[in-house]
């Protein structure tokens, strides 16, 4: 077994959720969600299919955006994986019906944050071992930072 790190190539301020699924539906059943979810929604998925054709499969509102997921997974290459680029929401818009799609296993992130993917690959193909999200910590939250953390999610109506 071989173990190496593919990072996800994306704009800085692009979101994106990675996850696992299980079958072929997964991209019309993850882009029904997103739709329903944020109706407006600009969005590029890919899917890695594990059986079959083995093809990634890919589907979204924005050419350029699913183009750049198709591309990111042709280089993590893992069975059953999927990758949704977000254009002009937040994950959060879109995680609860996410999690709802029957196929959809596993979300290893939601960010925007530079994300690293620690793979696996054996002679049968590649797995994800799991993700490194943004950087470590620098410090511990101060008062400053807490008031800094609530108008922030006021100020995108996260928070009323």
């Amino acid at each position: 077994m071989r173990t190496f790190v593919v990072s996800i190539e994306k704009p800085d301020d692009l979101n994106l959720v990675f996850g696992q699924s299980h079958f072929v539906r997964t991209v019309e059943d993850l882009c029904e969600a997103v739709a329903t979810s944020a109706p407006n929604a600009k969005f590029g998925l890919a899917f890695c299919e594990a059986s079959g054709k083995r093809l990634v499969r890919h589907a979204g509102t924005d050419p350029e955006l699913e183009q750049l997921a198709v591309r990111n997974l042709e280089r993590i290459g893992a069975g059953h994986t999927f990758l949704l680029l977000l254009g002009n929401l937040f994950p959060i818009h879109v995680l609860r019906a996410i999690r709802e799609v029957p196929e959809v296993c596993r979300i290893f992130c939601a960010t925007a944050n530079p994300v690293q993917v620690v793979l696996a690959e054996t002679d049968q193909g590649r797995g994800v071992l799991g993700v490194i999200d943004g950087g470590t910590p620098l410090g511990v939250e101060g008062p400053e930072d807490a008031r800094e953390r609530h108008e922030f999610l006021r100020r995108i109506g996260l928070k009323a």
